[in-house]
């Protein structure tokens, strides 16, 4: 779908992640948030998602939109295609905001990030209070891909339309058939918090401790299969039937203590606070952020390889990006940040990272001239015979880079190409390759001729590239 205008009602923490969610997918944003100190907050946000998000994936996000801070609701939601209300969670607070952006802008879907509200409890009082629905995102916004989309009655159309918007910004709305306090996710995690809070407050166990089980152990099921697929592995051949037959006993057991909650008192805060400040060793919540998002990433990327859980949505999303820009002379073949999981201990991108950008530019040029995977899977490849790369400057993660490439030989089942690796802000060269490649009978695993639309493509970029560019 076509990018759009953005309004951002609420700029804290989650609000400032939708505000970066839109606006490095291409997204205008407008955002209002009477705290002078929005813009400063907003802006290390963006500075989180700019350094972030671009690194999970293989290709370049669209151009970023423009982000523009406003003095009041109804110029925030003036001309805007979407409304996203993260105010605190206050509901008299929301309805205000609600009713104000009714008068300013009653037919333009109103999506509120509210963790425990109900829809019908937030659109009472307005007339258009079917186009206002629950859209709760979980933190970081910008790279956790999760939203629950709460319609409770709403209009069914509306719904729709938000599902392809935040589609089309790489998230995945999982529909919550009925209205219920907290949704699905929040419900769960309070039973979990519940739980902990009382191992606290009795001594038996730190905020660390809790924190070392959770991230050294189940998290990191939970992270790729979810909570019932990871039981249903727990019960061996016999599945889910025979785990939920084995445990099921155990849940008539006084183990939890989840319908209760200790007492807050000002004791058991001081105790959380100063396990978790010692915890955290010194560390800033901008540096904790940054190693949040450093982590994200890396676990990201890896379900994405496997097309696993979250890594799945960013596979999709990534999908409907768009190639690069190869219809040029010379063609840019490959766009994109390098991730921080590509670099070495000296801080620069390592070797092997190199030989992964110019084999995706090999790939890019090859699909364009109708060798991509559909030529493959019918019997035919290039094999790349020899590479020799030259390295001219560091590479860092965090660095956009793109490739130029060109087609120095295109004879027969000979491909020869030139690939230049340039620092896309300053046009700085990094690295070189020169790439020999045979075409391949995948049955006979020989050298053998293209298929003649492929040999007379590559001809024709041989023949394009040879003049007017000297290497």
């Amino acid at each position: 779908m076509r990018n759009g205008t953005a309004a951002i009602i609420g700029g804290g923490v989650i609000g400032g992640g939708w505000a970066a969610r839109f606006l490095l997918n291409g997204w205008n944003v407008k955002v209002f948030d009477p705290d002078p100190e929005a813009r400063r907050k907003i802006g290390e946000v963006i500075g989180n998602a700019r350094q972030s998000l671009p690194m999970l994936y293989e290709r370049s996000l669209p151009e970023e939109g423009e982000l523009v801070f406003v003095t009041s609701v109804a110029e925030a939601v003036a001309d805007v295609d979407y409304v996203q209300e993260s105010v605190p969670e206050r509901l008299d607070l929301k309805r205000k905001v609600y009713a104000e952006v009714e008068s300013a802008a009653p037919d333009v879907p109103l999506g509120s990030s509210t963790s425990g509200f109900k829809p019908s409890d937030l659109r009472k009082g307005l007339a258009s209070g079917g186009r206002l629905f629950v859209a709760h995102p979980f933190n970081p916004v910008y790279l956790l891909p999760l939203v629950e989309l709460v319609s409770g009655g709403g209009d069914a159309n509306i719904q729709e339309s938000a599902s392809r918007v935040l589609m089309s910004i790489g998230m995945r709305p999982l529909v919550v058939r009925a209205e219920i306090d907290a949704h699905i996710a929040d419900r769960f995690l309070e039973a979990v918090w519940r739980e902990a809070l009382w191992l606290v407050n009795d001594d038996i166990a730190t905020t660390g401790e809790i924190d070392e089980a959770i991230r050294l152990g189940f998290g990191l099921r939970w992270a790729q299969m979810g909570l019932f697929e990871t039981y249903r592995i727990a019960g061996g051949e016999g599945g889910m039937a025979h785990f939920v037959e084995q445990f099921g006993p155990a849940l008539a057991w006084p183990w939890t203590k989840l319908m209760d909650v200790p007492e807050l008192t000002s004791e058991l805060v001081k105790k959380i606070a100063d396990q978790s400040d010692a915890q955290s060793g010194g560390h800033s919540i901008r540096e904790l952020e940054a190693l949040r998002d450093r982590n994200l990433v890396a676990v990201l990327r890896a379900l994405k390889r496997e097309g696993s859980a979250a890594g799945r949505v960013i596979a999709d999303h990534e999908a409907n990006l768009g190639g690069e820009d190869l219809g040029r002379v010379p063609m840019i073949t490959v766009r994109r940040m390098v991730p921080s999981d590509w670099t070495d201990y000296n801080g620069h991108m390592n070797e092997s990272r190199y030989g992964q950008v110019f084999s995706d530019a090999a790939d890019a040029v090859l699909a364009h001239v109708g060798a991509g995977p559909d030529y493959v899977l019918a019997g035919r490849s290039f094999f790349t015979v020899s590479t020799k790369t030259d390295y001219q400057l560091e590479t860092h993660a965090g660095e956009t880079v793109q490739v130029v490439t060109r087609v120095l030989l295109g004879e027969g089942k000979k491909l020869k190409l030139r690939h230049e690796m340039q620092r896309a802000s300053d046009g700085s060269m990094l690295a070189t390759c020169e790439q020999f490649l045979l075409h391949v009978s995948l049955e006979t695993r020989k050298s053998c001729d293209p298929e003649r639309p492929v040999e007379d493509a590559i001809k024709e970029i041989a023949s394009a590239h040879g003049h007017g560019w000297e290497s």
